[in-house]
C-alpha cells in the first residue's frame, strides 16, 4: 500500500510511519515540524507543509499525486487543551481547517481511504466504561474540533464515497523505541517524570473519588498499541465506504496513585506525592469500551502497564544522552 501520514514525524505518528516502512508499505510524511522531529522518520520521505495553510490543499493533491497515494493517516493537529481554551477559534482553524484541506485535496486526486486521528476528548465529562454509542459532548475547544472534524470526515464520505475511520484515542503513552518517545510535557507520564528530576512531589487533584483509592482512574494504552491500530484498521478500509468512530484503549483503567506510584519506581523515586483538591471536571473514572475495534478488525492492545511505564523512562533517558 501506499500511504501519505499528515503529521508523521509527531509522537503517535512516528510510530505509525515506521511500522508501515517496516511491513514495506510506500510512506510519505506531510508535516510542518512544529512539534515533530524529522530525525524520528529520517528515511522516509517528508514534506514540510503547514496544512492550515493556503497552499495546503494544492501540495496535499501534488503529493497525493506524484507518491500514487492509496490512504491516508490524519494525525497532524494542536493538541493542547488549555490552549485551546486560550485559543479557540485559532484551534477551530488549525484542527478543522487543515482537516479540511487535506479532504479538498484527496477529492482533487481521487484518493478515498482515510484514518483519522481522533479523540477520547469528544466524550467530555462521561463517566465509566464509554462505548462509540454514547453522546459526544466535548467540553472544551480541542474535543470540539475533533468531534466537528468527525462530522465533517462523515459529511465527505456521504458526498463522494470516502471511506473513513476516526480513531478515538483514551490516554497514550510509552514508546516503541527509546528514540520516539512523548517530548512534550502535557500529559501525565511525563509531567510527572519531570517534577521527580526537579526533586518535585508529583501532584494528585482529589483523592476522595469514589474509587478503590480515591484517585481517578483512566484507560492507558501503550503508542505502539495505538500504531498498530492505525495499521489494522486501514487494512479494514480496502473495500468500505462511510465513516465510523472506534475507541483506541485497553478497556482496563489505571488510577492516578497506582500509575505515580509505577512512575517513581521505574525512576528510584520514593518522594511522597501531594495531594491536591480536586480539578474541576475531572470524572472519578473513564474507560475505553473496545469491543468494536476487535470485532471489526480483530485488534486489541497487547502491552501492559509495566510496558507503558518501562518504555517511557527509556526514552526519557535516551532524549536525556542526546541532549
Amino acid at each position: 500500500m501506499r500511504v501519505m501520514v499528515t503529521g508523521g514525524a509527531g509522537y503517535i505518528g512516528a510510530h505509525a510511519s515506521l511500522l508501515l516502512a517496516e511491513r514495506g508499505d510506500h510512506v510519505v510524511i506531510l508535516d510542518d515540524l512544529s512539534t515533530g522531529s524529522a530525525a524520528r522518520v529520517a528515511n522516509v520521505p517528508l514534506v514540510q507543509v503547514d496544512l492550515a495553510g493556503d497552499s495546503a490543499r494544492q501540495v496535499v493533491a501534488q503529493t497525493l499525486r506524484e507518491h500514487k497515494v492509496d490512504a491516508v493517516m490524519h494525525f497532524a493537529a494542536r493538541k493542547q487543551v488549555m490552549e485551546s481554551v486560550r485559543l479557540p477559534a485559532w484551534y477551530y482553524q488549525q484542527n478543522v481547517g487543515a482537516l479540511a484541506n487535506l479532504l479538498l485535496g484527496m477529492e482533487d486526486a481521487g484518493v478515498k481511504r482515510l484514518v483519522f486521528s481522533s479523540s477520547a476528548a469528544v466524550y467530555g465529562d462521561a463517566n465509566g466504561a464509554v462505548s462509540e454509542r454514547d453522546d459526544a459532548r466535548p467540553v472544551n475547544p480541542y474535543g470540539e474540533t475533533k468531534l466537528v472534524g468527525e462530522r465533517l470526515i462523515a459529511s465527505a464520505a456521504s458526498a463522494w464515497g470516502l471511506g473513513a475511520v476516526s480513531l478515538r484515542y483514551f490516554n497514550v503513552g510509552g514508546a516503541g523505541r527509546p528514540d520516539l518517545g512523548d517530548s512534550a510535557a502535557l500529559n501525565l507520564i511525563p509531567i510527572v517524570f519531570d517534577r521527580l528530576a526537579a526533586g518535585d512531589p508529583p501532584l494528585i487533584f482529589g483523592d476522595d473519588y469514589p474509587t478503590p483509592d480515591g484517585t481517578c482512574i483512566r484507560d492507558y494504552v501503550h503508542v505502539m498499541d495505538v500504531a498498530e491500530a492505525h495499521l489494522a484498521v486501514l487494512d479494514s478500509l480496502t473495500s468500505s465506504t462511510g465513516h465510523l468512530s472506534l475507541n483506541i484503549g485497553t478497556g482496563t483503567g489505571t488510577s492516578v496513585r497506582e500509575m505515580i506510584r509505577a512512575l517513581s519506581s521505574a525512576a528510584g523515586s520514593d518522594v511522597i506525592p501531594v495531594v491536591n483538591a480536586r480539578r474541576s471536571g475531572d470524572p472519578a473514572s473513564v474507560v475505553a469500551a473496545v469491543d468494536d475495534i476487535h470485532r471489526l478488525t480483530g485488534w486489541s492492545a497487547k502491552r501492559s502497564l509495566t510496558d507503558i511505564v518501562g518504555s517511557a523512562w527509556e526514552s526519557r533517558h535516551n532524549s536525556i544522552a542526546l541532549n
